[in-house]
């Protein structure tokens, strides 16, 4: 929440959405309002709009979330808006929807914004001013002390197999999780039932952790609702397909540079003032064991490892005054999704060169990265933990 002191004149705020049918088909449920032009294709054609629009306050309703979540956000009272409608809206239109404050009454703690939708086009299809009262709590005199952080984990490939052991193993310490996916939001609904029940908090973010964009509204809602992040866990990876060199193309490394060292950039860059304000914040990215023991067609994905074993190592020294821990873990070959294409004789023949003769389970792995996120290594940064079994000895 924004305090109106704190709010000033030319602060901005803005938010995308895509208008799907699914939005049309749910504001007709909800207001009643089934105008053929919005909802019958074969009306629609025989008007100059040509297709079905969207309603206008189906749009507008955006001005209500940006106003409610993030300028001025939680206690915002919106009691008078003017609009006027440009352009129209279509199913698969981008809105970009824009706040400005224009104006402040002291007296009354209200401000005014301006309030601009535009399209993906940058045509602006929707205008007006809004004014909105600060509804601020009271908070008693002697309840005014900081607060301290909570301990609230973010999981960035929350969904995958360590990425869902390392949410439960995180609730079990005492952990506050948010399961991050990109795709599988039907898993991640279940692992945060699953941390619920477990007598967690826990809420699901979708990010592609490439788009810098998304990352960033990513972690302001994650810090609106649960207020703030001390674990980042970096899950997040693609396939591996076995690729000669003579066959690999610049964009396989690409993908894995991508999401590797591209997506860990946009995170540590958006999650760090948040640590930062708290003077205490843990970054655990995954390596691989194949960067010391090489395999053949792995060249695309052994080379973005090998780049976030020297980013991670980088950032451990600049991170470390501001109270900021970022070490690695580095799995042998685990039982997860990942190597699903792998042959069952290729499995058989790395845990049998393993001394504990078998290959790691997520739970192993999660295990680890437990103990990373604890108190119990707050002397410990820029370090790699190697759980492969003992295969690589160090």
């Amino acid at each position: 929440m924004s305090r109106f002191n704190d709010i000033k004149v030319g602060d901005k705020a803005e938010l995308k959405h895509v208008i799907t049918q699914d939005d049309i088909e749910k504001f007709v449920a909800l207001t009643g309002d089934d105008n053929k032009l919005h909802i019958d294709k074969d009306y629609a054609s025989k008007t100059t709009f040509k297709k079905p629009v969207a309603h206008g306050m189906l749009g507008a309703s955006f001005i209500s979330t940006i106003i409610g979540t993030k300028l001025p956000g939680d206690g915002a009272l919106w009691f008078a808006q003017n609009l006027e409608f440009l352009l129209p809206v279509r199913v698969g239109d981008e809105i970009v929807v824009k706040a400005e404050v224009i104006k402040k009454i002291e007296r009354l703690k209200i401000i005014e914004l301006q309030t601009d939708i535009y399209n993906q086009h940058k045509q602006k299809v929707t205008t007006g001013i809004a004014k909105v009262k600060i509804i601020e709590q009271e908070i008693p005199q002697e309840k005014k002390e900081k607060k301290q952080p909570g301990k609230v984990a973010l999981v960035i490939g929350g969904t995958g197999g360590i990425g869902r052991e390392t949410c439960l193993r995180l609730a079990k310490d005492g952990f506050d999780v948010v399961v991050h996916y990109y795709k599988n939001d039907e898993q991640a609904k279940k692992i945060k039932e699953e941390i619920e029940r477990l007598g967690q908090k826990s809420i699901m973010v979708k990010a592609d952790i490439t788009d810098n964009v998304q990352v960033k509204e990513m972690i302001y809602q994650i810090v609106r609702k649960l207020e703030t992040v001390t674990v980042l866990i970096n899950c997040a990876t693609v396939k591996i397909p076995n690729i000669k060199f003579t066959d690999l193309d610049w964009e396989d490394i690409q993908k894995h540079l991508d999401i590797n060292i591209k997506g860990s950039f946009f995170l540590v860059r958006n999650i760090m003032p948040v640590m930062e304000k708290e003077k205490y914040g843990k970054i655990i990215n995954i390596t691989t064991q194949a960067i010391e023991t090489p395999n053949p067609e792995w060249l695309h994905y052994i080379t973005a490892k090998s780049a976030l074993n020297g980013f991670s190592k980088a950032l451990a020294v600049e991170l470390a005054p501001k109270g900021i821990k970022v070490n690695m873990i580095s799995p042998g070959m685990t039982d997860t999704e990942l190597i699903s294409d792998i042959p069952e004789k290729a499995r058989l023949l790395a845990a049998a060169k393993t001394p504990l003769k078998r290959i790691a389970k997520p739970e192993d792995i999660a295990g680890a990265i437990s103990f990373l996120a604890s108190d119990k290594s707050d002397f410990i940064t820029g370090e790699t933990i190697r759980v492969s079994g003992g295969q690589v000895m160090i």
